[in-house]
């Protein structure tokens, strides 16, 4: 089942538990607004090349729609929705004042040079430039982006509207980006740990945990919790797999890959195989990379108790019922990695008001929000009988169906 199908297969599931009406529930899940634009660029060596972008803007009932730009081949019109859509949801979920968006460019941004991925950005942002701002839709960095995308697309919006700091998240801190935000999602999916735990009377320290995806959410995740006392005793990336039944030495692998090695070649560890990296012995698994790498072939042999969605949509709905069967607790995406995004909000808001934080309040506030978030999705599956999936996503149509029946969507 593809991203969007199952997606849109979750909302319905959570709109039926909340009685919605039916013409509510068709308006709550049509986007916006789609575009599709064509970004052709001069190549290093003389020729052009095209490459098609995409944002979806799925909703703005709570708020400016907010959304993540990914540069990754397998972009597509399908995958941008299912996205976007989820966006909605998790701004809802984290209590966040946004609606939801996303968008993206289908190319292989390491097989691009510096120079061409900043004409890329650039001819992009020129493509959207009317159709996203501060208070209308705010683009973030995600897979295949980072800060210095932000910049130049803060750079190109600015041409047309003038100096606009809050039209990007994830900025560099010298271009207005807030301290504490490269580490918000790792940091967010840490405290969505913590808070799990504790309702079965554990903690991250004395537990195990496999983390699958290297980048910057997975790095900051695994640093976090092994500062926590966790234990880690797995983890891959698309260099290859590693493990050490003693614990992997983080602060040596994280030396070992700022100093540009692969994980394949860190001495603290012994090399596995990739696809036995999901089903490996642990208390707590971290999948922190692409969608739907835990599936119904994989699944009935997940050796996990506890599952932290750290990924976008990282568990199809096949897999998800597997699971529950096990007696495996799974946290959604929805709510597990919304890090990210409040403290993309802190960041906006820091933009607006010409203040910036400390890194200190930031992290306090993130800690804050994350904590209320889980209370409040734990309160909905107690409500609603239901499980931690649909207890989020209940908790963010709720949210996002009572703001659009306030606004008077049927006038």
């Amino acid at each position: 089942m593809n991203a969007l199908a199952a997606t849109s297969r979750n909302f319905r599931r959570a709109a039926r538990l909340l009685n919605l009406d039916p013409k509510l529930e068709k308006s709550l899940l049509i986007p916006f607004r789609e575009i599709k634009v064509e970004c052709t660029i001069p190549m290093d060596d003389g020729k052009l090349a095209s490459f098609v972008g995409f944002r979806v803007q799925h909703d703005n009932a709570r708020g400016p729609m907010k959304g993540g730009i990914r540069y990754h081949p397998e972009v597509d019109p399908d995958e941008v929705n299912a996205l976007a859509q989820l966006m909605t949801w998790k701004t809802a979920v984290a209590a966040v004042p946004y609606g939801g968006a996303k968008g993206g460019i289908g190319c292989s941004p390491g097989e691009l040079s510096r120079s061409e991925l900043e004409r890329l950005t650039r001819v992009f942002t020129q493509k959207i430039h009317d159709l996203i701002g501060t208070h209308t839709d705010v683009p973030a960095p995600d897979m295949g982006t980072n800060a210095q995308t932000m910049a130049w697309m803060l750079d190109e919006y600015s041409k047309f509207h003038g100096h606009s700091p809050a039209v990007v998240t994830g900025k560099p801190i010298d271009l207005g980006g807030s301290l504490g935000r490269d580490a918000a999602t790792g940091r967010g999916v840490m405290f969505a740990t913590e808070a799990l735990l504790a309702e079965f009377g554990k903690s991250i320290s004395g537990s195990t945990f496999v983390i699958q995806g290297f980048g910057n959410v997975g790095s900051w995740a695994a640093q976090l919790i092994h500062e926590r006392g966790g234990k880690i005793l797995a983890l891959g990336d698309v260099t290859g797999s590693i493990r050490n039944k003693a614990g992997i030495d983080i602060p040596a692998l994280m030396k070992h890959r700022n100093d540009g090695g692969a994980l394949k070649d860190f001495h603290g560890a012994e090399v596995m195989d990739s696809s036995e990296l999901l089903v490996h012995e642990c208390d707590v698994l971290v999948p922190c990379a692409l969608g739907g790498v835990l599936n119904k072939d994989n699944a009935p042999d997940v050796k996990a108790k506890f599952i932290i969605e750290a990924a976008n949509h990282p568990t199809d709905p096949e897999a998800d019922e597997i699971l529950a069967k096990k007696g495996v607790i799974v946290l959604p995406d929805i709510y597990a990695n919304s890090g990210g995004v409040i403290v993309s909000y802190f960041e906006w808001v820091q933009n607006i008001q010409g203040f910036m934080w400390d890194e200190e309040k930031v992290n306090k506030e993130l800690e804050k929000y994350m904590r209320s978030g889980f209370h409040h999705t734990k309160a909905m599956c107690k409500s609603l009988d239901c499980d931690l999936r649909m207890g989020a996503f209940t908790l963010g149509v709720n949210r996002v169906a009572r703001a659009t029946l306030l606004r008077g969507w049927e006038a």
